[in-house]
């Protein structure tokens, strides 16, 4: 599985992380039904956009690109992404590029025109135009457009080699046809090659992807090797914000740390992302965010209120790691399977989502009945634990205290049983370091997750 990754000029956009949630979604699912995924993720640190963002801060490029490259990752963990098993960058994969380019030339595909550039002729490559359904007709050979992004109007030649230029800098690279870089298209071409080989199973992005970069890729793929590049192509749609596009002179444009920065947290961000699914446009609104903070929160109080019944007959050791689902009850296993049929119809997140919701309205009314039993409650929890595998956005298991944390509480309860108030004041505040609460009761005392 192949992502088109960021181009690390600057912090990356609430639209960006849409696709980035969709993808992970994907590769979560994937692994969840039994899938060995090898996932490669590449980062653009060198097109048009970070040489000119290096050039204007007065940084050599790798130490422009850097920063954008940490905050990246660190973004990526407050919206709870896994990491990919590869993520190349560009500037280190250039002989590579090197490579694959003079592969087109022997293919007859590439030319080396009068301002210094090598181009892909297009027109030598019978199914250009395909992935985005391209109208060729108009099509005036020997086109070409030297720019990493163009509009559908350009159905031009397009650079694989950019000739080194002064607004350039001392960005460049030494080739067969004299100092320059790489352009945009090829760089995913041979870092997809090169970790996955030249043919693979998924490529995604979103459907901003599709043209030129995707169709570019596929040209100089296939006529590279003479094999299908991808077997399947999955794009995400558009995020809008507050149902216009995101824009910088609108006001509406947002990195993710402007929105943590309003109080939102990474987890409330993602269930956002993720509440359409991935091919229907997405409308970001902030009264969304606060509608997926209380959704959390009422899932929360559910899976607290699971936990608590679960507890009343603990089962032995060897099954509280692992619960067992091979006794399910009908009604939970019906739940579990509208979660699982929904994700199987091309990952329709909102259906899913109001399977858990479903059942956690049935539970909770179980649950004030008393009809829910400790092992049916465990199995609930693990429910939840699984569909968050994929999710990754509940709050369940975590919620249920260690042994730690539980003796700690045991220590509390005997200091003050021996009236050692001290004592007892110091558990007590070792126990709320470390993220919870502890309420006495008329049984001993009860230990709950402090939320946000």
């Amino acid at each position: 599985m192949y992502t088109c990754g960021p181009t690390v000029y600057d912090y990356a956009h609430i639209g960006n992380f849409r696709a980035y949630v969709f993808e992970d979604i994907l590769r979560r699912y994937l692994k969840f039904c039994g899938f060995k995924v090898k996932h490669v993720m590449n980062l653009t640190d060198v097109d048009d956009k970070t040489i000119k963002g290096a050039k204007a801060s007065g940084l050599p490029l790798n130490d422009y690109t850097r920063r954008f490259k940490e905050a990246f990752f660190a973004d990526l963990d407050a919206l709870g992404i896994e990491r990919a098993e590869h993520y190349p960058a560009a500037t280190d994969h250039v002989p590579d590029m090197i490579r694959l380019i003079e592969t087109l030339f022997k293919a007859g595909v590439a030319y080396h025109a009068a301002d210094g550039s090598v181009y892909f002729s297009i027109s030598k490559f019978g199914k250009y135009g395909q992935l985005a359904r391209l109208d060729l007709q108009g099509l005036k050979p020997g086109a070409r457009v030297a720019q990493d992004e163009y509009e559908k109007e350009n159905l031009s030649d397009f650079a694989l080699w950019k000739a080194y230029h002064a607004d350039d800098g001392a960005v460049g690279w030494d080739s067969p046809w004299g100092r320059g870089r790489p352009g945009w298209h090829i760089e995913c071409s041979a870092m997809s090659m090169k970790y996955l080989g030249e043919s693979f199973d998924l490529h995604t992005g979103g459907i901003d992807n599709i043209f030129p970069h995707h169709e570019d890729e596929i040209a100089q793929s296939e006529a590279a090797t003479g094999r299908q590049f991808v077997k399947y192509w999955m794009h995400c749609a558009h995020l809008v914000v507050d149902g216009r596009k995101m824009s910088k002179s609108l006001g509406n444009f947002y990195t993710l740390r402007d929105v943590i920065r309003k109080g939102y947290s990474g987890r409330e961000i993602r269930y956002s992302l993720l509440s359409a699914q991935y091919r229907q446009p997405l409308n970001f609104t902030f009264p969304a965010l606060d509608a997926a903070r209380a959704s959390l929160r009422r899932i929360d109080e559910f899976a607290a209120r699971l936990n608590e019944v679960a507890e009343q007959n603990p089962p032995p050791a060897a099954q509280d790691s692992k619960p067992e689902t091979s006794g399910c009850p009908a009604w939970l296993a019906g739940y579990r399977d509208k979660f699982r049929a929904a994700m199987d119809e091309d990952l329709n997140v909102p259906v899913a989502l109001a399977a858990l919701f479903d059942l956690a309205h049935e539970g909770n009314r179980r649950m004030d009945s008393g009809r829910l039993t400790p092992p049916e409650a465990r199995v609930a929890l693990d429910v939840l634990e699984q569909a968050d595998s994929i999710l990754g956005v509940l709050k369940h298991r975590e919620d249920r205290p260690g042994e730690l944390l539980t003796a700690l509480a045991q220590k509390r309860q005997d200091a003050r049983k021996a009236k050692n108030w001290a004592e007892a004041d110091r558990f007590r505040r070792e126990i709320e370091a470390q993220g919870w609460i502890i309420q006495d009761a008329a049984d001993g005392f009860k230990l709950k997750k402090k939320h946000a």
